[in-house]
């Protein structure tokens, strides 16, 4: 197997979606996924490219399709009413979570406050609420995913990845190929088994 590097962020459905299966790849292969933070935000800003969410048509498409998507995966899934969700304090909490190693259990709580239960993350209320239902110091979780070295760490991952030839999210890395999108994750799957 291959080292398979998931770049994501919490405000992409698609990324929610990708999620959903990597999580049944690695149980039916016993492999790890490196989930990679980056924000889709600046990667769309670095390639110059407008966000589906504020294109009218394709954000009433993107709407049917990701609910086409989840049918078929058969996961939970409702699209947030209050998208397009701004993940810069989540995106640096994940990285705190990393480094306090509970990154994986992390992800699988913000997506699914997101893109199943559909809560309000662009609220500070709201999202300072998720925190502490993180277990954790909530005073020292904030200090750390404010603190200027997390700051730095994201944009420099977002413009690493950028580097990568990643303009968006989500995207796959498998022995040096470049995926994007979650309807290719078969490829991304298949690359990992060569």
């Amino acid at each position: 197997m291959k080292k398979i590097d998931f770049y994501f962020d919490f405000g992409s459905p698609y990324s929610y979606l990708a999620h959903t299966q990597i999580k049944k790849f690695e149980k039916e292969t016993g492999e790890k996924v490196n989930y990679m933070p980056v924000l889709v935000g600046g990667l769309h800003k670095l390639a110059g490219i407008t966000a589906p969410a504020f294109i009218p048509l394709k954000a009433k498409y993107l709407i049917k399709d990701c609910k086409l998507w989840a049918d078929k995966y058969k996961v939970k899934y409702q699209f947030n009413r209050y998208f397009p969700i701004k993940t810069l304090h989540l995106m640096r909490a994940v990285l705190v979570a990393e480094k306090d190693n509970f990154l994986r259990s992390f992800v699988d709580k913000a997506f699914n406050a997101i893109w199943v239960d559909s809560m309000n993350m662009n609220d500070e209320e709201v999202f300072l609420k998720f925190i502490k239902s993180q277990d954790v110091n909530t005073d020292l979780f904030s200090l750390k995913y404010n603190d200027p070295i997390v700051k730095n760490d994201l944009i420099k991952r977002t413009n690493d990845s950028f580097a990568k030839g990643i303009f968006g999210v989500p995207s796959f890395i498998v022995n040096g190929k470049l995926f994007w999108g979650q309807d290719r994750l078969e490829f991304v799957f298949d690359e990992a088994k060569k």
